[in-house]
């Protein structure tokens, strides 16, 4: 069981490339606090965001609108966004300074916090459903655009260093079949097994 007192997440680590990150964040916990209380989880699904060299990552054109301003400070901040105009996704920015990569958050083992993360999803039918989707996540946690560019090295929104090195599985990434250049990239890791993936790997077509 994970408890909010773990060590975060060395500030170095988030300097690495978007691949080597996404892969270092399983195993870690996600944890975010609100008046309500502080709620989270063990990361168990990553997806890496190349930046200028991924046709599937929303820096790949620079930041036109400057939404993705963010991804271009050094790594270990917040980059939140929008889906259907309705659900927020976590990312993590990569990287050093200018080099715009970020780690999408997808799923995770919840431990902290789950009367809260409950509330805040009543469709769940059980642990399991509370947060196996980027958007399912975000909504037990009660992260917004709010946290947009936060420093993940304070205390509202976190993350905890793991406490052991876990099997790694990777495949592709879920819903980039517009990425016509990267879209088969094995770029979506996952902690090999656990039961807590939105999407096991190699069933990335058959998804909500």
């Amino acid at each position: 069981m994970a408890t909010i007192d773990l060590p975060p997440l060395p500030a170095e680590d988030y300097l690495a490339d978007g691949i080597t990150l996404a892969q270092r964040l399983l195993g870690c916990t996600l944890l975010h606090r609100t008046q309500e209380g502080v709620a989270g989880g063990i990361i168990v699904e990553t997806e890496a965001y190349m930046g200028l060299t991924d046709d599937a990552a929303h820096s790949y054109r620079g930041r036109p609108d400057g939404r993705v301003n963010v991804q271009y400070d050094p790594g270990g901040r917040a980059y939140i966004y929008l889906i259907y105009g309705m659900h927020s996704c976590m990312n993590v920015t990569a990287n050093r300074q200018g080099v715009p990569e970020a780690v999408l958050i997808r799923a995770l083992r919840p431990t902290v916090g789950l009367a809260l993360m409950e509330a805040r999803r009543p469709k769940a039918k059980n642990d399991r459903q509370l947060c196996s989707g980027p958007g399912k996540l975000c909504q037990a946690l009660a992260i917004t655009r709010a946290q947009y560019g936060l420093d993940l090295r304070g205390d509202t929104l976190w993350i905890a260093d793991r406490q052991e090195i876990l099997p790694i599985a990777a495949g592709k990434r879920v819903g980039v079949d517009y990425a016509l250049q990267c879209r088969d990239k094995p770029w979506r890791f996952v902690i090999r097994d656990d039961p807590f993936v939105s999407i096991p790997i190699g069933k990335e077509k058959h998804h909500e």
